[in-house]
């Protein structure tokens, strides 16, 4: 009997491939480092998309390991490995920049409080016509909040402290802008 180089070359391939095993070691150190990116706070926050992209090649690679494809399983392995670590870098980076971010903008919310205080107290003076009680509760309201975001400061809960921040400079906007265009009463 006569084999054939393309018969030989055949076979060749079948054994190979039958014998082929997926990537354990590979696949295992993936979930394990989505799963440490998944719980680490940071990465979370600051990193999302990264770890998403993450969870989706960590997907695929399981699709490809039932598809039995371990050369595809291995290279998405790989993939999710590298997004895993890059959205933990990335968490503590962004903790950092958070915390730069906060800090300034979170020293500034009392002085622009008391400029905003000012402002409605020149409007009562000037007899505009407002809402004074509803003005005095939103002020109260902006120093709980400005205590609200330097206790999250404190803390380190950079992110939270921005966004209080963030929201607490909206309503003093929102409030210069009220008395900026509110009219005089008339009464002297």
């Amino acid at each position: 009997m006569k084999l054939y180089p393309i018969y030989f070359f055949i076979i060749l391939l079948v054994l190979l491939t039958g014998c082929a095993k997926p990537p354990a070691e590979e696949m295992a150190n993936a979930r394990e480092a989505v799963f440490r990116a998944e719980n680490d706070p940071d990465a979370v926050i600051f990193a999302g998309g990264v770890l998403e992209r993450a969870k989706i090649s960590l997907q695929r690679m399981q699709e490809e390991a039932d598809n039995k494809r371990y050369s595809a399983a291995k290279a998405h392995a790989q993939e999710a490995i590298s997004l895993a670590e890059r959205a933990i870098a990335d968490g503590k980076s962004g903790e950092v920049r958070a915390n730069v971010d906060s800090a300034s903008i979170v020293a500034n919310l009392r002085p622009e409080i008391e400029e905003t205080q000012r402002v409605v107290n020149g409007a009562r003076y000037s007899l505009l016509d407002l809402d004074y009680d509803v003005l005095e509760k939103e002020m109260l309201d902006a120093h709980d909040a400005a205590d609200r975001a330097e206790a999250s400061q404190a803390e380190g809960r950079f992110q939270e402290a921005l966004d209080i921040a963030r929201e607490l400079r909206g309503n003093l906007n929102n409030i210069n802008t009220r008395v900026a265009g509110a009219a005089p009463t008339g009464k002297k």
